[in-house]
């Protein structure tokens, strides 16, 4: 009767697998290394290849353990051919690529027995979080803003929230402006056309107001989440998240000592060091959380509304041909209002922009009104 298959033996393939994913990391890393001119990330890469270096030695005992003796391999072609990259055109040109590539691994280990009570699920996605850093283009140095975090200054900018506003008042306009053509193409009666455009107003409001309320709160359970898991990082490896702080600090520019004496300030107040960690690591305000799911969904029926209410408006007071010839004309208003505004993040021509809006908004309000003529047409 043959000996039977060791159990180490059925799980070579994916030792093989995780094997060639470290020797790709660490070849990667080493080109980045030997290609970046500034000497702190030089040094920061330098580093992180060996870290996967020590990884792709752990696979490799696991395969020796498992009877299988194999060469150290080289690495695969898109490596190499990124490496080429980062050497003759620029690092920067790579860095959004490993970024992605190691958030896709960062939960490699969390499942494989061998590794998830190690260190190496840690250091992954420690990596993830670094390079994701890198790849968002923060590499010309400390700023003050960050010092002011620490110190409790924190600001918010409102530019993004009124271009949501817009843009949702837009999605009103247009979207009811729609409905309402398509109902007046259909020759319905001027109160059918009023309750169609109503309650299309307050379909859409909730509907956007819904999900509006979803997207946040999920995110800020999320947010929650990761928080909670840092906080038990700290309390249970305080000297590696030191040590994560100070690969961070030195990836926006500080020099080494800089990064340390800063990392062991954080880290002497636990709230500070929470605090921090939740902001430079997973990009998260603890503040805030992402905003008040009950406000951002209250500001989204609001102005979805509002936009909505702009083509239902005049067939209020008019009837007949009058009240569609009113509601195209104020909504053309309205668009080319909508199209202006949104110039002040584009920094685009007001007047072309506002052109845009309107064409594009009454194509869409005069295919509806086309479909809507044609079923009345064909039901006659």
């Amino acid at each position: 009767m043959p000996a039977p298959t060791p159990p180490a033996a059925t799980h070579a393939q994916r030792y093989r697998t995780n094997l060639q994913a470290e020797v790709d990391s660490a070849a990667l890393y080493r080109g980045l290394a030997a290609a970046e001119g500034n000497g702190a990330l030089s040094e920061l890469y330098a580093r992180l290849a060996g870290v996967e270096e020590r990884h792709a030695t752990f696979w490799q005992q696991k395969l020796a353990e498992a009877g299988v003796s194999v060469e150290l391999p080289g690495p695969g072609w898109r490596t190499r051919m990124l490496v080429w990259l980062a050497r003759r055109v620029s690092p920067d040109l790579v860095v959004g690529t490993a970024a992605t590539l190691e958030q896709i691994d960062r939960g490699r280990y969390d499942a494989q027995p061998e590794a998830r009570d190690t260190p190496m699920p840690r250091q992954e996605r420690s990596h993830a979080r670094l390079l994701r850093e890198l790849s968002r283009g923060r590499r010309a140095g400390w700023s003050g803003p960050v010092f002011a975090r620490l110190e409790g200054r924190h600001s918010a900018g409102g530019g993004n929230a009124l271009r949501a506003a817009v843009l949702g008042a837009n999605d009103g306009l247009v979207s009811n402006l729609s409905l309402v053509m398509g109902a007046s193409g259909a020759a319905f009666n001027e109160h059918t056309v009023l309750v169609t455009g109503l309650a299309g107003l307050l379909a859409g409001a909730c509907s956007m107001a819904l999900g509006e309320w979803l997207s946040v709160q999920n995110a800020r359970e999320m947010y929650e989440r990761e928080i909670a898991v840092e906080r038990d990082e700290l309390e249970q490896v305080p000297d590696e998240e030191k040590q994560e702080l100070v690969l961070i600090y030195k990836a926006k520019g500080l020099a080494d000592d800089k990064a340390q004496a800063l990392a062991e300030r954080v880290m002497s107040s636990p709230d500070v060091a929470l605090d921090t960690l939740a902001r430079e690591e997973l990009g998260i305000d603890p503040d805030d959380l992402g905003g008040s799911p009950w406000v951002a969904a209250s500001a989204s029926f609001i102005v979805f509304s509002l936009g909505a209410l702009v083509p239902v408006a005049p067939f209020l007071v008019l009837g007949g041909a009058s009240a569609v010839a009113a509601s195209a004309a104020l909504s053309a208003i309205g668009l080319a209002f909508v199209g202006a505004t949104v110039t002040i993040f584009t920094g685009r021509n007001a007047s072309w922009s506002a052109l845009r809006q309107v064409i594009f908004g009454l194509a869409a309000a005069a295919i509806t009104y086309g479909v809507g003529f044609a079923l009345r047409v064909s039901a006659a």
